[in-house]
């Protein structure tokens, strides 16, 4: 066998272990927990999903300009300091992984809140259905990226919404180590009730861990019954390192 073609072939035996591996460790996780504190929090974190091993792979595709489609200097667009990539089609097996697995027990909590919220939006309950409602208003451009944090780098609080459909959670998972690599650079999670000032909340990961939270708004119950809550997110301050992480949101980009 040419020694190329035994580089493709165990590249291949690689994904397939990382997707198999991947595909099992959502499947374990605590749904109905997870979907307790997405309506009581509008966010969820799991244990670690991701090994450190395929964290590293991850960052390591940084460096691999084709493997994506667009970079974004944060600071010439006045989205904070730092940068990002968008991932190219297809996306690394790993990613799209992630992306098809989780996608549907949170389409179910999504339905679910979508009816809360007194809308008849309802969502496919395959991410391949979901992408193709996506393909018919014009989106079609991959969403999930990288994002990269030296020392000074931060993300403003905003939204990822990049067309008419967006699909209401995603999920960001953390590829670096927590006082190892980098030290600062926090997620953060700000909402915005009615009538009320804005509330803001500090979500700490290790490394591998994932958290599922709201993209634009959510269902929450009060005395009075179910009001719409908004939410940004962003990241603070790093203060040294360099701090990289996954984002993978379900919805394409126009």
């Amino acid at each position: 066998m040419p020694a190329n073609a035994r580089r493709v072939h165990a590249t291949t035996a690689w994904h397939s272990r990382d997707v198999e591996g991947v595909q099992a460790r959502l499947a374990a996780l605590d749904w109905s927990a997870i979907e307790r504190s997405l309506w009581e929090h509008g966010y969820a974190k799991t244990p670690p999903v991701l090994t450190p091993e395929e964290c590293a792979e991850l960052t390591a595709l940084y460096a691999e300009d084709a493997r994506f489609r667009s970079r974004v200097d944060m600071a010439r667009f006045r989205f904070g300091v730092g940068e990002y990539k968008y991932f190219a089609a297809p996306l690394p097996p790993l990613v799209a992984a992630l992306r098809e697995h989780a996608y549907p027990p949170l389409a179910s909590i999504a339905g679910e809140w979508q009816a809360a919220l007194g809308r008849a939006t309802r969502y496919p309950p395959t991410l391949d259905g979901f992408r193709a409602q996506c393909a018919r208003r014009g989106q079609r451009k991959p969403t999930p990226l990288l994002l990269r944090y030296e020392a000074g780098g931060y993300n403003c609080l905003h939204q990822d919404i990049y067309g008419e459909i967006a699909f209401p959670l995603q999920m960001t998972c953390l590829l670096s180590r927590p006082g190892d690599d980098f030290a600062g650079g926090e997620f953060l999670l700000v909402e915005q009730r009615p009538r009320a000032q804005s509330r803001a909340e500090v979500v700490p990961l290790v490394q591998g861990q994932i958290v599922i939270f709201t993209t634009r708004e959510r269902p929450a119950r009060g005395s009075r019954g179910t009001y719409r809550v908004a939410l940004r997110h962003g990241v603070s301050r790093v203060t040294s390192g360099l701090r990289y992480t996954l984002g993978v949101i379900f919805h394409d980009a126009k």
